[in-house]
């Protein structure tokens, strides 16, 4: 059967890709699935009031979100939570963001010119580093010899090493339920940032050892002093702004 034919389109096989646009034409569910890159769980009052949109619209939006397999649901008592699918479907969400057209908003304030800036500089994308510090974290391992990527991306021996010294556990696969390495398109610098195990790994050796400071309710990262002090001496080809 060829994949042009009537009878084709009827193939349980065909991927329907016109449902999943659908799912993120409408600018309000979008909005949505670009706030929970944060990587935690939002209450449906959070986004509606995000969005500015009614509880009730909020609630329709996110049922067709969950059907659609983008949004995942949990329950905490009486309470109502919902968070992106998992991983590959953050990594998709920025993925998409990066090839969208720009659509331009006013800036409002100076404090909301900042924030923009800070956005771009750092961010989380699900569980792993974005923006101007995620792509100079790729190129800085990159650079000394802990990625390859004469097959795609892939850690090399000094790498493993690097993450060993650093007390990160092994993140080789089989070790947890994702890829390894693999790389998102990084929708503000037009470039890769590293993702999958290794890269959520060392967000949150960041995080837990101060390096990085997330700010809260938001996917803004800030690197602290003490950061900037002990990712220079780990990462010498790292260039931060």
């Amino acid at each position: 059967m060829h994949l042009d034919s009537p009878d084709a389109l009827d193939s349980p096989d065909v991927p329907d890709l016109a449902s999943l646009a659908a799912l993120l034409a409408d600018r309000t569910r979008a909005a949505f699935c670009l706030a929970l890159l944060d990587g935690r769980a939002w209450t449906p009052t959070e986004l509606a009031r995000l969005a500015g949109v009614a509880p009730s619209t909020a609630t329709s939006h996110l049922h067709q979100l969950v059907a659609g397999g983008l949004l995942a649901e949990e329950r905490r008592g009486r309470h109502r939570y919902v968070r992106l699918a998992g991983p590959d479907t953050a990594e998709m969400i920025e993925s998409l963001a990066a090839h969208a057209p720009r659509r331009r908003t006013p800036v409002r304030s100076l404090t909301d010119a900042r924030r923009r800036k800070a956005l771009a500089y750092a961010r989380t994308c699900y569980d792993h580093l974005a923006g101007t510090l995620g792509v100079a974290l790729t190129d800085a391992m990159t650079a000394q010899g802990f990625l390859t990527w004469d097959y795609g991306p892939a850690l090399t021996t000094s790498g493993a090493a690097w993450l060993s010294g650093l007390g990160i556990a092994d993140t080789r696969p089989g070790t947890a339920h994702r890829a390894h390495v693999r790389v998102c398109l990084d929708w503000t610098e037009q470039r890769q940032h590293l993702a999958g195990a290794v890269a959520a790994a060392l967000l949150r050796h960041a995080l837990d050892a101060s390096w990085l400071v997330r700010e809260e309710r938001t996917r803004l990262i800030t690197v602290t002093p003490e950061g900037r002090e002990a990712l220079r001496r780990h990462l010498p080809q790292l260039v931060l702004d």
